[in-house]
């Protein structure tokens, strides 16, 4: 589908942000939705395909990617590709030995796997917005949404991943009672002022997986919002917004991969620290 004079502005946009949900539709059954209204109407039951597709996609093209550059790597001089990904390799090394004090193996590959792979799904981004929806489009996919961190359910997906982790060292290290203790004993070390403490401590552990997927999705959904509207200009006025827009969106989707990934490992940091 197409800006201009196709369609109203307002259906043009709403076209843009309705995701490929397939789900149990109480009167059409297990369907494709075609509408926004037909997608929520599906409720928990379903599922959005461009979402998965895409995340998958690009978990792929990363393993893919470092597996391909990991094997051929050379000890002389690297190539550009191998470059860029010992470039990243060493960033991530040092943002982690910088901000998680403690040893865990996993740590390590958990921030690198989270900032390449919400990178590549956030530089999806850059691609022009009418482009690859109007390749499905032409074979009969109506709605399709490429970048997967607009999408709540992928940046909230990634963020319960995290705090599942966060619960699991907690218990893991701390123990039940030592994890309850510092619930109910803190920042207030007095037995009468327990049930305050553990209303701030449980918000503020409830508000991690909020504040990561919230941050992610509503930077990322603002950008594309704003493509969207961009996209409804003159030819004229397209290329000369649209072009420093995605050059000034490059480093918003490198900053948000980095800030998922800091807040990351500071949570799993503070979940192996005993207090």
């Amino acid at each position: 589908m197409a800006a201009g004079n196709e369609v109203a502005p307002a259906e043009y946009i709403q076209h843009h942000l309705i995701n490929l949900t397939f789900g149990l539709h109480p009167e059409n059954g297990w369907s494709i939705a075609r509408t926004a209204e037909q997608a929520s109407d599906m409720g928990f039951w379903a599922i959005h395909l461009d979402t998965m597709g895409w995340s998958l996609g690009m978990g792929f093209l990363f393993i893919w990617l470092f597996r391909k550059v990991g094997n051929a790597a050379t000890t002389g001089v690297p190539g550009t590709l191998q470059s860029i990904i010992e470039v990243t390799f060493e960033f991530i090394e040092n943002l982690t030995r910088s901000t998680f004090h403690n040893v865990n193996p996993i740590i390590g590959p958990l921030a690198l796997t989270l900032f390449v792979w919400i990178l590549m799904m956030n530089t999806l981004k850059i691609i022009p917005v009418d482009y690859l929806p109007g390749v499905f489009e032409k074979v009969g996919v109506d709605q399709m949404k490429i970048v997967p961190t607009t999408d709540l359910n992928a940046t909230f997906g990634m963020a319960l991943g995290v705090f599942i982790l966060v619960l699991y060292y907690n218990f893991k290290i701390k123990g039940a009672g030592g994890f309850a203790k510092e619930l109910s004993l803190k920042p207030f070390n007095h037995w009468a002022l327990i049930p305050f403490n553990l209303l701030l401590e449980v918000v503020a552990l409830l508000v991690q997986p909020f504040s990561l997927a919230m941050r992610l999705f509503g930077n990322m959904f603002a950008g594309e919002v704003i493509f969207i509207l961009i996209a409804l200009l003159p030819f004229w006025a397209i290329w000369l917004l649209d072009v420093p827009w995605a050059i000034f969106h490059i480093l918003i989707v490198t900053l948000q991969a980095f800030i998922f990934t800091v807040l990351s490992v500071v949570y799993l940091n503070a979940a192996h620290e005993r207090h």
